[in-house]
């Protein structure tokens, strides 16, 4: 049977993965929230100019 409190000591992340993680978390990343946001405030905006 396997000791999975062994094998957690035993863990080391690849390098690959925290590189990847840092530079993800390093960009200021437009999602889909920003996007939703900014279409609705020039709605708003065009709406409010009419």
């Amino acid at each position: 049977m396997i000791d999975f409190e062994e094998e957690l000591k035993k863990y080391e992340p690849a390098i690959e993965v925290e590189q990847a993680e840092a530079d993800i978390k390093a960009r200021d990343l437009t999602d889909l929230t920003d996007l939703l946001v900014n279409i609705s405030a020039q709605q708003n905006q065009s709406s409010v100019e009419k």
